[in-house]
């Protein structure tokens, strides 16, 4: 359609026979008439063009609604639209008039489709006296399929439709037939050519059980796992038209690589910690057989009231479906400076693993790591060897990873370690729980997070420093000094063994993509494992705005302390994504 300039305004009205203030909006968003009024369109081969099409669109949606006799007339100037010649030589459209006589809400009398399985839902709304409305009748074919293929009859199909209108009755009668056709079992999986992974890999990946009766949801998991390598920019999997002998089913794959090598990098400020800058590099592909090989280095402390610059470097390595179709295997290196204003540490890593996917949602973590640390502080210096045994599980329900309204976020670390050259043994445990929800149609989002941490078996003096607990700073309590809240052992002070942490916002709309958030976070350090009167607690309140982006909100927060050691000054904190 094309767009004039605008020279002069059309009036376009449209005019309903009963007063239903929801059928009204629905076939004013419907009509490209005014669409075109409130895009300003002038051109009037463009203003007739939209008002002759009008009328397949608003019969359509009318028909949607269970209207079945609707009357519609669409006024040109005073000329039916549908008279005029499509290439008519008008001058002007000054007014459009759209004038719709509904006639009488149908409902279904007959509402029948069969054979169904026996674990079909057909949706309630298809049943006699309910409204007649042709999406839920789709809904209802759709149902009767997938409840076939979901037993691997994957060629289900209507075979057979009648619906008819009764007008004097104003009912709506539908009777639909189902072919579910033979039982099905999965085929060949055919590779394209074009994919720089090896089709062994792929198939791998894909994890299509050949030779196993048809399941839709294999096919959704299938497209996961490839998509979940991030080698491909695109993947899509098509059925075969037509069965093969034995019923056996071809399922095709279309792939488009994604460049094979990706960098990125980010950025946070906070009033106290200053500027954090971190980056990396990463290759998709590197050996053909997508595995991803990531190096990521972060400096933190840029220019911020703390004693020095944290700085890391890692590096790993990432061989999806290894083991099985949902099992990766993981190595890294793993080096990190830490400059405290509690302590000094440098550290080396170096491990292997496996990384299961449960579903979309819950994945775990198992691995073996040999870790040395070299630390500095109040109690010494003092040099760790551990054999370790990372493990972590996570449990992401949110509608949304940078700006949750609605779902929860489950996680837990674990870190047994085994001391050698003289280094104490013991296991560090820390779980953090996020939930959200929206209050009706307020658009106002209530967030909480608890988090909690202990050390087992080890002393505060037998423990690495970087593996105790400090609470003060963006990922505890905003308001507090960056890692502030810690204990006193004689006139040493350290981080705890045990760690709780509270935190509580509302976040709510203001004007446009700004929104605002009020927040208030608690946090306890204890010398002890468990939290007793050995420990501390101290809290802070303040208030944010975000602004919402395509890539996240972009965060500013502005906190005050309120309880604890030190209650002066204020911190400020910006970033992208929602705090928790």
């Amino acid at each position: 359609m094309a767009f004039g300039m605008p020279v002069w305004s059309f009036d376009a009205q449209l005019h309903l026979t009963q007063k239903n203030d929801d059928l009204r909006e629905s076939l004013s968003q419907s009509s490209l008439v005014l669409t075109a009024k409130r895009e300003e369109i002038t051109a009037p081969l463009d203003i007739l063009s939209a008002a002759q099409a009008d009328y397949g669109h608003l019969v359509s949606e009318l028909y949607a609604r269970g209207y079945f006799g609707p009357v519609v007339k669409i006024l040109v100037d005073g000329r039916e639209a549908a008279t005029i010649p499509p290439l008519a030589q008008l001058k002007s459209v000054k007014r459009v008039m759209i004038l719709i006589k509904t006639g009488p809400a149908f409902k279904l009398g007959q509402a029948q489709i069969t054979p169904v399985s026996p674990d079909t839902v057909v949706p309630e709304g298809f049943a006699p006296g309910q409204p007649a409305r042709t999406g839920v009748i789709a809904d209802a074919a759709g149902a009767g399929i997938d409840g076939w293929r979901d037993l691997s009859y994957a060629k289900a199909r209507v075979v057979q439709q009648s619906i008819t209108a009764n007008h004097a009755k104003a009912q709506l009668n539908v009777s639909m037939l189902l072919d579910p056709g033979p039982a099905v079992t999965f085929g060949q999986i055919n590779v394209p050519n074009n994919s720089k992974v090896r089709k062994d890999r792929i198939r791998r990946i894909a994890g299509i059980p050949r030779g196993k009766p048809f399941d839709p949801l294999e096919l959704e998991r299938a497209a996961k796992r490839l998509r979940r390598t991030g080698a491909f920019s695109s993947v899509t999997l098509r059925e075969a038209e037509t069965l093969g002998a034995g019923d056996t089913m071809d399922i095709e794959l279309d792939l488009v690589d994604a460049k094979p090598r990706r960098f990125g990098f980010g950025a946070e400020v906070e009033s106290t910690e200053g500027v954090t800058l971190s980056g990396f590099w990463m290759h998709r592909n590197l050996f053909g057989g997508a595995e991803r090989l990531r190096i990521e280095a972060e400096f933190a402390g840029l220019g911020g009231d703390t004693e020095g610059v944290d700085t890391s470097l890692s590096i790993s390595l990432t061989r999806p479906s290894t083991f099985d179709s949902d099992t990766d295997l993981y190595a890294l290196i793993e080096v990190e400076q830490l400059d405290e204003e509690l302590f000094f540490s440098d550290q080396v890593t170096v491990g292997a693993g496996i990384n299961h996917y449960y579903s979309e949602e819950l994945e775990a973590q198992i691995g073996l790591a040999y870790r040395y640390s070299d630390v500095s502080d109040e109690l010494g210096n003092r040099t760790f060897t551990h054999l370790t045994l990372p493990l972590s599980a996570t449990w992401d329900k949110r509608d949304d990873e940078l700006d949750a309204t609605e779902g929860f976020y489950l996680a837990f670390e674990g870190l047994p370690y085994y001391g050698l050259d003289g280094s104490e043994s013991g296991a560090r445990a820390y779980g953090d729980a996020r939930g959200y929800w929206t209050l009706g149609d307020s658009k106002v989002v209530l967030a909480t997070r608890v988090q909690l941490g202990t050390i087992i078996g080890s002393s505060l003096a037998g423990t690495p420093s970087d593996l105790l607990f400090l609470s003060g700073g963006s990922g505890t309590v905003r308001g507090q000094s960056f890692q502030s809240l810690s204990v006193l052992t004689g006139t040493a002070r350290t981080g705890g063994r045990s760690f709780v942490g509270l935190a509580g916002e509302a976040r709510f709309p203001l004007v446009g993509n700004f929104s605002g958030v009020a927040f208030y976070d608690i946090g306890y350090v204890g010398r002890n494992s468990f939290p007793d009167d050995t420990g501390d607690w101290h809290s802070g309140a303040g208030l944010g705005a975000r602004y919402k982006t395509a890539f996240g909100p972009v965060r500013f927060d502005v906190a005050v302390p309120v309880t604890g050691p030190d209650t002066s000054g204020f911190e400020f904190y910006i970033g992208i994504g929602q705090a928790f």
